[in-house]
């Protein structure tokens, strides 16, 4: 028998030798508990609830609605794919006090990036992202507006100003 052909002890070859180890079973929890935190997260990320505000159809209802009860409208330009936006609608918009508020004080209008004519929009008020919120008077002069997703205390304090 030649002995370069012959297995050497813990080589590849003889699978007797070299045994599989076993991962330790924590690493079964820890990857576990890394993907139930992760889809939570995105589920988080992602949810939506329902609101109270009377959203108008479109700007030109808005602004009709805005002239008739004399009332400013808000302009809330979002995305489908807006992430930011997603999260202020469940903090800030879904808040009931932050509805009634709205409903109260104001003409909303939500405006996604994809639907048709929301390129001119984008185009007169300079948006470059989402999310944006626009306070204008009934004729689309701004009033006041805020860049970027804001919580509902820096919400509140420009409804404020609008009725101040």
């Amino acid at each position: 028998m030649d002995i370069r052909n012959k297995p050497s002890e813990g080589s590849l070859e003889n699978p007797s030798s070299n045994p599989k180890r076993k991962p330790h079973p924590l690493w079964r929890w820890f990857w576990l508990t890394f993907l139930v935190l992760s889809l939570g997260y995105a589920w988080y990320s992602f949810y939506v609830p329902s609101n109270e505000v009377v959203w108008a159809d479109d700007t030109n209802s808005a602004r009709q609605l805005a002239s008739e009860s004399n009332k400013p409208v808000m302009m809330f330009f979002t995305a489908t794919w807006c992430v930011p936006c997603r999260i202020m609608k469940r903090e800030v918009f879904a808040d009931s006090e932050v509805a009634e508020a709205i409903n109260a004080q104001v003409v909303p209008v939500m405006i996604y990036a994809d639907s048709p004519g929301a390129d001119e929009l984008f185009r007169q008020y300079n948006i470059g992202g989402t999310p944006i919120t626009i306070f204008t008077d009934n004729s689309g002069q701004v009033l006041d507006y805020a860049v970027g997703g804001i919580g509902k205390p820096e919400f509140m304090d420009m409804l404020g100003k609008l009725v101040n």
